[in-house]
């Protein structure tokens, strides 16, 4: 079957969102629990392949920003949690300056997410617990990766993969490299998008106050 939409020109290309509505008494009383709420009901949608899949947008020391789609690997009152080099281009902005955005966008649900925070590294201990986790060849690509930099070749990045299999074949689990590991953000503002028709979405933010304290603020769409 044909897409509709192929052949239309692009400023013409829009969607009317009719699905759902948000509002201030239908939401959790902090943001960390209404996107577990929410992150649910993306998993339970057979439409989406991967509601762990989010933006992540950093900005270096001098303000230059960069953007990546990234995968959620853990949520708790702390914040977001995911993991990477950290000699990599998001990790070495991360270093410079550790504000950063999140974005998640569920379409079939007609939903968005956008997250402020401050990225912090896990520990040695809860980064190695989940490197161990990963699935073996996933370890070995973090060896063999050194992610962001330029190689000369994929032949080379394979053989030392395939070198690295051969040297830990009798082992469950590889040691984690020293430059791989967790962040987690702490967000101090969250902002719920819900679509709506006519373009008139639902927009509802939670922020942090001083006190520590998070306040529900509707926005203009």
């Amino acid at each position: 079957m044909s897409d509709p939409t192929s052949n239309q020109p692009l400023e013409q290309l829009r969607q009317d969102y009719q699905m759902a509505t948000l509002h201030e008494t239908e939401v959790a009383a902090s943001p960390i629990l209404q996107f577990k709420a929410w992150f649910a009901e993306a998993q339970a949608c057979e439409d989406i392949l991967e509601p762990n899949i989010m933006t992540l947008a950093t900005a270096s020391a001098d303000g230059v920003p960069a953007a990546r789609i990234v995968l959620l690997k853990g949520i708790d009152e702390e914040g977001f949690r995911f993991y990477t080099n950290y000699q990599s281009t998001k990790g070495q902005m991360i270093e410079e300056n550790p504000y950063v955005s999140l974005v998640f966008f569920w379409g079939p649900l007609q939903r968005q997410v956008r997250v402020d925070g401050t990225a912090y590294k896990l520990s040695e201990a809860a980064s190695t617990a989940y490197f161990q986790k990963r699935p073996k060849g996933s370890q070995i690509g973090a060896w063999v990766s050194p992610q962001s930099q330029i190689i000369e070749d994929r032949a080379s990045l394979e053989q030392n993969a395939a070198a690295l299999t051969e040297q830990f074949a009798e082992a469950e689990v590889l040691p984690k490299p020293i430059n791989w590991g967790g962040y987690v953000i702490k967000p101090y503002q969250v902002e719920f998008w819900q679509g709506r028709s006519s373009r008139l979405h639902d927009r509802l933010r939670y922020r942090l106050t001083e006190a520590h304290e998070w306040v529900l603020e509707r926005l203009a769409p």
